[in-house]
């Protein structure tokens, strides 16, 4: 059961951006498994992407295509084409080519994007003979349909959507985003898509995105494991009527940055709120750190530590366990005698031992909570850094251990 995650909010329709959905049956028949995005004429796209070696065949050609001219994307759920070698990148070229000629543009503007089983062929005709059903229903009113279409084992669409006004013009940001397991994205199982109606110069919207996921996409972990076909979209479809954001300052970019990490962040911590088997959504913030990365290796240490995963499960507040992670973090010369660890408001650890008024009654308070924040003051230094997680439950073994069945 999805944590704190309800129905979708209501997503905007971002003028010259439309969403089509159809059924292939790559996994089940009748399944909505391929999403085609059209972008309008002079959009400007940027991306982040998977750091695997082992990517996927689709990211291999989204990220040579990505900086030119880019009018359609195309998704499919059910097979990652990953592992797949050159016949793998074969496919993605061939579905690409296929909806370019169905839709009277060059393949080159054509991003491909999978998910799914690792390792096996890409059922192309499968996806081809979805194609047209695709784009016979392109709407820029089917985001919600959209965020359902590209799911796997996730249990619930996810999406998010502001609006702002700038000189009496109303500016659109919405996205949706998949994804449940095989979560730490390092770009920067998931993938995002998030669209503007503001006008914004290429350059300017990839660093806009490289800043955004890299506060929100990758500062989320489930399970520690990067996978091989992680993407976030981010498209500039100048519908609005507003001058070109063309440098990284002014009202305009100041909002629409605001605007756009706002939706990042909301649909990166649904990944998280709807992880495989999660009963808990836990935030790991480290502060006083004397550098932001060793910030991260802690916070990381404790967010990946099963032996963590599997107390926050049991709602056990065993606290030797997150001294324990922190310890092995990897910080040079780290002075134990300045660390206080805090459960919410409670300081389980103070100067590196049980603090003198922790009870065993207030950790487990905290622990039987849905939300749970677990805080290391390291003492060092003015830097912080924040990352959210899950437990590890038995549902998350289950459905690993059954994926392919």
């Amino acid at each position: 059961m999805a944590v704190g995650l309800g129905p979708l909010s209501t997503l905007h329709p971002v003028p010259g951006f439309e969403l089509g959905i159809a059924s292939a049956g790559i996994k089940r028949p009748g399944r909505k498994d391929v999403v085609v995005m059209r972008c309008a004429e002079g959009s400007s796209v940027a991306g982040v992407f998977t750091l695997n070696a082992f990517c996927a065949a689709p990211v291999i050609l989204a990220k040579k295509r990505v900086s030119g001219s880019v009018r359609y994307l195309l998704t499919n759920t059910g097979n990652a084409n990953a592992g797949t070698g050159e016949p793998g990148l074969q496919n993605a070229m061939r579905t690409c080519a296929s909806l370019a000629s169905l839709a009277g543009v060059d393949e080159s503007e054509v991003l491909p994007f999978s998910t799914g089983v690792i390792g096996e062929p890409l059922p192309v005709e499968k996806i081809e003979g979805a194609l047209q059903a695709a784009l016979d229903n392109l709407s820029e009113n089917n985001w919600a349909d959209a965020a359902t279409g590209i799911m796997t084992t996730d249990t619930l669409p996810k999406g998010a959507s502001r609006q702002f006004t700038h000189e009496g013009v109303t500016v659109t940001v919405t996205g949706i985003s998949k994804g449940a397991g095989m979560i730490k994205p390092n770009m920067a199982t998931m993938l995002g898509y998030i669209a503007t109606d503001a006008k914004v110069a290429q350059g300017v919207l990839q660093d806009l995105l490289r800043d955004a996921a890299n506060k929100s996409f990758n500062r989320i972990t489930i399970d520690g494991d990067t996978s091989t076909n992680d993407c976030c979209m981010l498209i500039a479809t100048g519908k609005a009527a507003l001058p070109e954001i063309t440098q990284a300052s002014g009202a305009l970019f100041a909002a629409l940055k605001q605007a756009v990490f706002e939706v990042c962040m909301e649909v990166a911590q649904a990944i998280v709120r709807d992880g495989e088997g999660a009963t808990k959504f836990v935030t790991v913030q480290v502060n006083g750190g004397a550098t932001h990365q060793e910030c991260l290796d802690v916070g990381y240490a404790v967010a990946h530590s099963p032996l963590i995963k599997t107390a926050l499960f049991a709602s056990d507040p065993n606290w030797g366990r997150i001294l324990a992670a922190v310890g092995r973090a990897g910080v040079a010369q780290l002075d134990v005698s300045k660390i206080d660890v805090f459960l919410g408001d409670v300081c389980i650890a103070s100067k590196g031992c049980r603090a003198a008024s922790y009870t065993e009654e207030q950790g487990a308070a905290v622990m039987a909570e849905e939300e749970i924040t677990i805080r290391i003051e390291l003492g060092r230094g003015t830097c912080s850094e924040t990352i959210w997680t899950t437990d590890l439950s038995h549902e998350y073994v289950k459905i690993n251990a059954e994926y392919r069945t």
